[in-house]
């Protein structure tokens, strides 16, 4: 597949090097040589400096034999443009584009994007990703990671295993003995800064990030099992009132189970145009550090505080100042990868990457075939991919434990019918199933030949 991606800052530089990775040509286009240099650097791609949305630029960088662009510049407008030249110059098939504007959003002006007017045919908001993540984070308030597959049925946790762990040093095959009706699986294990996929006969230590594929109605118990208490979020303070914030409150404010909500943003004109969307959530306008602003937003009594503004550092203060105050649960908004080692160590319970919500939620989309999700963890170390099975895969109609999957891969759960089902050695997998599988990025491929959803079989 031939992908030109406009744009190599974070989000479109982690798009190349996913592609890459998975043998594409790939082709970065960016106004600023120091990033594509940086691009073609560190990935097997090609670079041309230039503005995205000009014509020649495009022409250079390959438009004419592209199957698919990505626009991922830090320019509404020239993220659309760009889609709009691709279309009408080079009859590109695919056309992605991040827009951040919230009015580009708007329900009532989807007619915009149809292909006899703005033909853009994915459009992934980064701050309605974010905001959906801040909102699951908060769902799930042991859990440092947490993503929903399956039509919401069944969620990926990542947690912490801290001393009063029960399950420590039990092997994972130990595990599944004792709660034979659990429907988890422990697919991934970050110990001492690596990821990998587990084996049966390895074991849960403490200091271990575990994430863990639970099918919803056993969540509680799966949190008691791994020495989590799961409490109901009825108060929390939102610290920012940007477009994360000001959508996350909105959120809170229509959920069914009543949650107080209050909002600090030290912008006054962002203070306000948030007031003025909200119907009961307080508005506080000062500065998120202070001491006297927290009390006064009676944060020693909250439940939780989730910390969105559009500063790193600032979120990570804020949320240690909070845990100060008496705060039990603090999530902070971190865009830069290489911050989250210290959450730990700061007491930060959980953070949300803004540049994984947004990679994963292309992913989702540049994925062909049958595939229905796509979640990429860590620092793009591993994905969860969920997929329908065709009848033409090689894992049609096997058993789990006849399919050659790689070392890096471990199934999750497997939808049948509206049945989640746990899966097991003789696990059947049926054509028309819904498989969610965890695969290091190395075994990606490969996985997508097991499930013959490349866009080379379409």
């Amino acid at each position: 597949m031939k992908v030109i991606i406009c744009g190599a800052g974070q989000v479109g530089w982690q798009i190349a090097r996913h592609l890459s990775g998975e043998r594409n040509d790939v082709t970065v286009v960016d106004n600023n040589p120091d990033l594509v240099r940086r691009a073609t650097d560190t990935l097997d791609v090609q670079g041309i400096a230039g503005f995205a949305s000009y014509p020649d630029v495009l022409d250079r960088a390959g438009a004419r034999d592209a199957d698919m662009i990505i626009a991922a510049t830090y320019s509404d407008e020239v993220n659309m443009v760009t889609c709009q030249v691709a279309h009408s110059v080079f009859s590109i098939p695919r056309k992605i584009a991040r827009l951040r504007s919230q009015s580009y959003l708007n329900a009532i002006y989807s007619d915009l994007y149809r292909r006899d007017h703005l033909p853009i045919d994915v459009v992934i908001s980064p701050e309605r990703e974010v905001a959906e993540a801040a909102l699951q984070r908060l769902a799930s308030p042991a859990a440092f990671d947490t993503e929903r597959f399956l039509g919401g049925r069944a969620q990926l946790l990542g947690i912490t295993i801290e001393d009063d762990c029960p399950v420590v040093n039990t092997p994972l095959r130990q595990l599944n003995e004792l709660f034979s009706t659990l429907r988890i699986v422990v697919v991934g294990i970050r110990r001492e800064g690596s990821l990998f996929a587990p084996e049966p006969g390895d074991q849960i230590f403490v200091g271990d990030e575990c994430y863990i594929f639970a099918v919803n109605e056993d969540v509680p118990r799966t949190m008691e099992v791994f020495g989590k208490v799961s409490q109901k979020q009825e108060r929390v303070v939102i610290i920012g009132g940007g477009n994360v914030g000001l959508a996350v409150a909105r959120a809170l404010e229509v959920r069914a189970d009543r949650v107080r909500a209050k909002v600090i943003e030290k912008n006054r004109k962002i203070a306000e145009r948030a007031a003025d969307a909200l119907e009961r959530t307080i508005v506080l306008n000062g500065d998120g550090l202070d001491s006297a602003l927290l009390a006064e937003a009676n944060i020693s009594r909250a439940d939780a505080v989730l910390c969105v503004t559009d500063d790193d550092k600032t979120n990570m203060l804020a949320a240690v100042r909070a845990k100060t105050e008496g705060c039990p649960m603090t999530i902070a908004l971190i865009n830069d990868p290489t911050l989250t080692t210290m959450m730990g160590p700061l007491g930060i319970d959980a953070y949300i990457n803004p540049r994984a919500t947004t990679v994963s939620s292309i992913l989702r989309h540049i994925r062909h075939g049958r595939v229905r999700g796509v979640y990429s963890i860590g620092d793009a170390e591993a994905e969860m991919i969920e997929a329908e099975v065709l009848s033409t895969s090689p894992i049609a109609g096997q058993r789990i434990r006849d399919i050659d999957f790689p070392e890096g891969v471990l199934v999750g759960g497997v939808l049948k019918g509206e049945k989640v089902v746990k899966p097991q050695a003789d696990t059947r997998v049926d054509e028309g199933d819904v498989i969610v599988i965890f695969s290091m990025a190395n075994d990606v491929p490969e996985v997508e030949r097991l499930l013959q959803v490349s866009i080379d079989f379409f």
